[in-house]
């Protein structure tokens, strides 16, 4: 038990895992139980790096931040992320660790649709606005789905360029049999694969300057892609804005 009384993390994640191998699991529990090892996994990356920043945030100041970049590395940025590698080991849902305005840029691309709405999504936006410095300015990028709407109610054959860029190397190919298909995987993303973080929450154009513009932030625009910053296989089908405090 943990000093709280509480069932520890590890004896949880024993439990989960046993009944995981256990041939009589339905696919539905073990669906909310893959779920659930894998937010243990990010509890426990968590909570290393808050021991170690108990208040929240950290001292240092980087001029520049990308979040959730993975292995997406960009020259001259600060990575937090919630999974290896990264600078800074650090579950976003929770805030943005860094001071009071304290940083000049946010990037942010193909991370958004990941977390939860409006819970999580609001609060980072809030956060990006407190840790961002005056005309400090928020980068980010997003699957459109403007865009997957748009290619609705058109039919699907093997030549469809959303699949050849999207979907080539997946195993999830023998599944899309209609446009509305593609629609879904642009909504719900990897849903029931263990190997990737399902798609939690759309946005287009107007749903970002909606969120941003509800956090505080003064204005937002389209953002011109950079190669530089931005990973080149998302630019297609993606829509970017840059927020400014």
């Amino acid at each position: 038990m943990s000093p709280s009384g509480m069932p520890s993390i590890d004896l949880l994640s024993r439990q989960i895992n046993a009944v995981l191998t256990d041939p009589a699991t339905t696919h539905g529990l073990a669906r909310s139980l893959r779920a659930a090892a894998k937010e243990i996994d990010l509890h426990r990356h968590h909570h290393a790096s808050r021991r170690a920043w108990p208040n929240g945030r950290i001292d240092d100041k980087p001029a520049k931040v990308q979040i959730g970049g993975g292995a997406h590395r960009i020259d001259g940025f600060f990575n937090i992320d919630l999974v290896p590698p990264a600078d800074l080991l650090w579950d976003i849902r929770e805030g943005i660790p860094l001071q009071d305005d304290s940083t000049d840029e946010i990037f942010s691309e193909h991370f958004l649709e990941h977390i939860d709405y409006p819970r999580s999504a609001k609060h980072y936006a809030r956060e990006a606005h407190r840790v961002l410095v005056r005309g400090g300015r928020i980068i980010t990028g997003v699957p459109d789905a403007a865009f997957a709407l748009s290619q609705y109610p058109d039919p699907v054959d093997d030549s469809d360029e959303t699949i050849a860029r999207w979907y080539t190397k997946r195993d999830c190919r023998a599944d899309i049999n209609t446009r509305l298909d593609l629609v879904n995987l642009v909504f719900r993303d990897q849903d029931d694969d263990p190997a990737y973080t399902p798609h939690l929450w759309a946005y287009d154009h107007e749903k970002l300057i909606q969120l941003f513009t509800e956090a505080g932030f003064t204005s937002v625009e389209p953002w011109t892609f950079d190669p530089t910053m931005a990973n080149p296989k998302r630019r297609w089908g993606s829509v970017y804005v840059v927020a400014t405090k």
